[in-house]
């Protein structure tokens, strides 16, 4: 049998870390009957996500375009693609597409059964 073809498995670590984006240590696990959830989030060229807060620890992948994460005491982290975030938990922030093309997101959440993942805030 000939092995020309084959190509070598790779694996790469992207993230590993115990602190969000901003060097806040990640919370403890929650209580209860674990639910991950798995989202894309699209969000147009110059259009911002409403200010938000996850109640569970969170990491992303920015798989197309670029994306800025601010605070509301103005922390920010600034994102292209290929690029990775560990998301704030508990903290209230929102996502502003910054560049000229759709910015394509992927989340996966470690939740609990029953609570929400993410809680807008209301103005």
């Amino acid at each position: 049998a000939s092995r020309k073809n084959l190509q070598e498995i790779s694996v790469e670590s992207i993230v590993k870390t115990s602190n969000s984006w901003n060097g806040d240590e990640l919370p403890a696990y929650g209580t209860g009957t674990p639910e991950v959830t798995m989202l894309r989030i699209t969000i147009p060229p110059g259009e911002s996500l409403k200010p938000h807060k996850h109640l569970c620890i969170n990491v992303g992948l920015l798989t197309k375009g670029e994306l800025t994460v601010m605070t509301e005491t103005d922390q920010s982290l600034r994102l292209k693609a290929g690029d990775s975030i560990v998301e704030l938990v508990n903290t209230w922030h929102y996502g502003k597409n910054t560049g000229k093309k759709p910015a394509e997101i992927v989340v996966f959440y470690a939740g609990i059964k029953g609570q929400p993942i993410t809680v807008l805030k209301n103005d």
